[in-house]
């Protein structure tokens, strides 16, 4: 598993470019899930989370034209079959994790089972961005 840590987005061409070398291929090949729990922490964030979604946040995320973009919010995954979205996960080939509060998105993380999940995730083609 690969990560790249920024701060805000894809910001600059240096940046962009580590991000296709962590993928190994084009960001238009790749499948990426967008995880936007970490802003719900803070009071009236949800409308940010949803700008980052919609390509509307200051710096690129979500519209770097990924091959398929999904949402996958972690506070839903306790009330839902693991079989409806754990394969949405392995088939992913990024999580694009939104800014926020690092405690209560780790929580989340956790209580989702996420945690769990992540060590099974295919080795060296899994890139958290």
């Amino acid at each position: 598993m690969k990560f790249l840590l920024t701060s805000g987005g894809i910001t600059n061409a240096s940046i962009h470019a580590a991000l296709v070398e962590l993928l190994g291929k084009p960001i238009a090949e790749c499948n990426a899930l967008f995880i936007p729990t970490a802003m719900y922490a803070y009071p009236r964030h949800a409308a940010v989370a949803w700008q980052a979604f919609a390509g509307k946040a200051r710096s690129p995320l979500c519209e770097l034209g990924w091959r398929s973009l999904g949402v996958l919010e972690l506070t839903t995954l306790p009330g839902l079959a693991k079989e409806d979205w754990i394969p949405l996960v392995e088939e992913a080939d990024v999580l694009l994790v939104w800014g926020g509060d690092p405690i209560y998105l780790a929580d989340w993380m956790r209580r989702s089972g996420l945690t769990k999940l992540l060590p099974s995730l295919r080795k060296n083609s899994f890139t958290w961005a």
